[in-house]
């Protein structure tokens, strides 16, 4: 027995509408034409489907376990259809995104809870990319966005520039260091470092000060919070690099110091890593937007 879509709407449009006349005029089909697509899909089935002297037309049992298919199976096809056709105009879709930058969760969670509110079909999930290599991920379509502030040359992938940044010192408003306009990388040498808990080659105080300097600080500490490591700051138990957005507010705090990295100061681009094939959705010219307004919040503030 071959049972296709168009057999299940009928049986369905059959009984819903109570007779072949009206069901023919809602199917905008002839009444004839009908009735032999009836008759061939009972010729098929080699049992009657409905009880043909009865008024309104009534399913026979065979005819009820088919319309319960049908009952099953035409909302999940509608649902599909209605699904695909979100993915051509972009208005649907998966949003997973990683980060390698661990601070970039206070700044990401805004420009998501924006985002929801204006794409509640697309599903977002975030991958914070520490156990695994995002970029590599990206490439597999495991994840479709990576927040980096190291971009690579990788075939089919695209770094979107989000916003500059400054890694900036922060300290204690009583440690040694606060009456320094700027640090350097000797001033590590006998701090404890506070730092997330990612590998060195992801932080900008090692990859840009550090690594090139070859210092290494007294002893490094992991924090996985940022208010953790600004508590700890504050009760000098050690010192810490962390972007200037993410210190925004300790500025005013007479807790803290920040103070530049060198004379001249470090500045880092955070970029958005997106397979080509994905610029261009809806959904995702719409993150990047609002990744670049609430950069600008940042840096105004």
């Amino acid at each position: 027995m071959h049972i296709e879509f168009r057999h299940l709407r009928t049986i369905k449009a059959i009984h819903e509408a109570g007779g072949l006349a009206r069901a023919a005029d809602q199917m905008n089909i002839t009444q004839s034409a009908l009735s032999h697509q009836v008759k061939g899909l009972e010729d098929q089935a080699g049992v009657e489907l409905f009880v043909r002297r009865s008024k309104p037309l009534k399913l026979s049992p065979a005819g009820q376990r088919l319309l319960k298919l049908a009952q099953q199976v035409l909302p999940q096809v509608e649902a599909l259809q209605d699904e695909f056709s979100g993915l051509r105009a972009g208005s649907t879709g998966r949003m997973h995104i990683a980060i390698e930058c661990h601070a970039c969760f206070e700044w990401l969670f805004p420009v998501l809870e924006q985002f929801r509110r204006h794409w509640q079909d697309v599903d977002v999930d975030i991958r914070p990319g520490l156990a695994f290599d995002a970029l590599p991920a990206l490439l597999r379509e495991e994840v479709d966005l990576v927040v980096s502030s190291d971009p690579e040359e990788l075939p089919g992938v695209e770094f979107v520039e989000l916003f500059d940044y400054n890694p900036v010192f922060v300290a204690s408003q009583s440690h040694l260091l606060a009456d320094k306009p700027f640090v350097e990388a000797a001033d590590f040498r006998g701090e404890t470092l506070i730092t997330y808990p990612v590998e060195r080659t992801r932080l900008d105080v090692f990859s840009q000060l550090l690594i090139p300097s070859k210092v290494e600080p007294a002893a490094i500490r992991q924090v996985e919070l940022t208010a953790v490591i600004l508590l700890l700051v504050a009760s000098n138990r050690g010192v810490s690099v962390l972007p200037d957005w993410v210190v925004r507010e300790v500025k005013y705090s007479s807790d803290y110091v920040t103070r530049p990295l060198t004379a001249q100061g470090i500045t880092r681009r955070l970029y958005a890593a997106v397979r080509k094939d994905d610029l261009g959705k809806p959904f995702m010219d719409e993150l990047l937007k609002l990744a670049g307004q609430e950069a600008r919040k940042l840096q105004r503030a």
